[in-house]
């Protein structure tokens, strides 16, 4: 293989940042696209690890490519050529690579009559099959769809990677045994993995909004929520979930001051808010429904529509979680609930329903229980406790988020 035109020469930082963010961008792409071609899953994310590896070592001699993603996608391609040739495979797989290899790594199979076709949101598909545990669907969107390392999410299931290694085998072992087909379902089918689908899409969204998220994997949940929306533009919970992360997503900017520092809600500058995402969240929500994503969206619409925080309407925000704990019960939104009563009516108000939901231990420990409650009381008046409270709840965090609990903590000093 030649790497073709296009190199700059680079040191070994630059090479590196390359590199990550190459892996970040393109890893999901190449091993959705040698997934579909070769039907191996394996085979796929080693044929994608491979290619990293290369790039690891040549990048820093050779030069950046000019399109690192393409120089990726040649190298993992030519590897699974390798492979698929000691293996004597039937000539049709062969035959695929060798139209990978003449598109590049956007290459998608062709439609069929009304399909909507994305390499990434038919793995989506794949990983939520309901004959996956949900903990496995979630595990194996996480590593295959976003390429978070095993590590990461083992770290995040609160068990060792050596556990989440066999857990993510034998997910992928299933589907190979069940014969699960890579590619969007339909009918009855479609409706059956679709609430799998919409919870993986959140949590990707919420891996990349978080403070210290990966704003690729944010986008990355954008762009399948619009294509889901246009796949099934009769699902008001789809379009319920787009709203969401439309409405959210356009605060992205004002999150930050100039020095990089996490900025709440009623800090915000809300003249950085993006206008046109919050128009396009707000056209989905039109036809969205009354379910869990279409209340979250509702409760983001608020505080879109507000043109202060001291204009937010928190009463409708209160009754909207009221809805949302009857509907989808869970000890965090009986959190975000408490928070909403305590500004729409009285603190004490919000106090006394965070040590309901708290009651039952759920909530123990829990960082952002721990800074509700710090807030609350520091609205009540009560400071020194709640400075208390807001390092205690930073302790449990790191990055933004510890400076920005810090920060709240050092305001109400005396």
């Amino acid at each position: 293989m030649t790497d073709g035109p296009g190199l700059t020469r680079g040191g070994a930082v630059v090479a590196a940042e390359a590199v990550a963010t190459a892996g970040r961008e393109a890893y999901a792409r190449i091993v959705a696209a040698l997934i579909r071609v070769t039907g191996d899953w394996t085979l796929a994310e080693d044929c994608a690890q491979e290619a990293l590896a290369s790039a690891v070592q040549r990048w820093p001699v050779e030069g950046v490519p000019g399109n690192p993603g393409g120089w990726l996608m040649t190298v993992a391609r030519n590897r699974a050529v390798d492979v698929l040739r000691r293996a004597h495979v039937e000539r049709r797989k062969l035959r695929d690579l060798a139209v990978l290899a003449s598109t590049g790594p956007e290459v998608e199979a062709p439609p069929g009559e009304g399909e909507i076709v994305d390499d990434r949101l038919r793995l989506v598909f794949t990983c939520c099959h309901p004959a996956l545990a949900l903990e496995a669907r979630v595990a194996l969107t996480l590593r295959t769809v976003c390429g978070v390392a095993t590590t990461d999410i083992a770290r995040a299931f609160l068990v060792s990677e050596a556990t989440m290694t066999r857990r993510l085998t034998r997910a992928k072992a299933k589907i190979r045994a069940a014969r699960i087909p890579y590619r969007v379902p339909t009918g009855r089918n479609l409706d059956e993995r679709l609430p799998g689908v919409l919870a993986v899409l959140y949590l990707l969204f919420t891996r990349g909004y978080d403070a210290d998220g990966q704003p690729a994997f944010a986008d990355e949940a954008i762009r399948l929520a619009r294509l889901l929306d246009r796949l099934m533009p009769g699902q008001p919970e789809v379009a319920g979930l787009l709203a969401l992360v439309l409405l959210h997503d356009s605060r992205r900017d004002a999150r930050r001051d100039g020095d990089g520092n996490l900025l709440t809600l009623d800090r915000q500058d809300r003249s950085r808010w993006d206008q046109g995402l919050i128009a396009e969240g707000l056209a989905a929500l039109a036809r969205a429904g009354h379910g869990p994503y279409a209340l979250q969206a509702r409760i983001a619409a608020c505080h879109a529509a507000a043109a202060s925080a001291e204009a937010t309407d928190w009463p409708a925000i209160a009754r909207a979680y009221d809805r949302l704990a009857d509907l989808q019960p869970s000890p965090v939104v009986e959190l975000n609930r408490a928070v909403a009563h305590g500004y729409a009516y009285r603190p004490e108000a919000g106090l006394s329903l965070l040590a309901a939901a708290r009651a039952g231990g759920a909530l123990d420990g829990y960082p952002l229980a721990i800074a509700a409650e710090a807030d609350l009381t520091a609205r009540r008046g009560d400071t020194a406790r709640a400075a208390a409270l807001f390092r205690e709840a930073a302790a449990a965090h790191s990055g933004a988020e510890r400076r920005a609990l810090l920060d709240r903590a050092a305001e109400l000093r005396p």
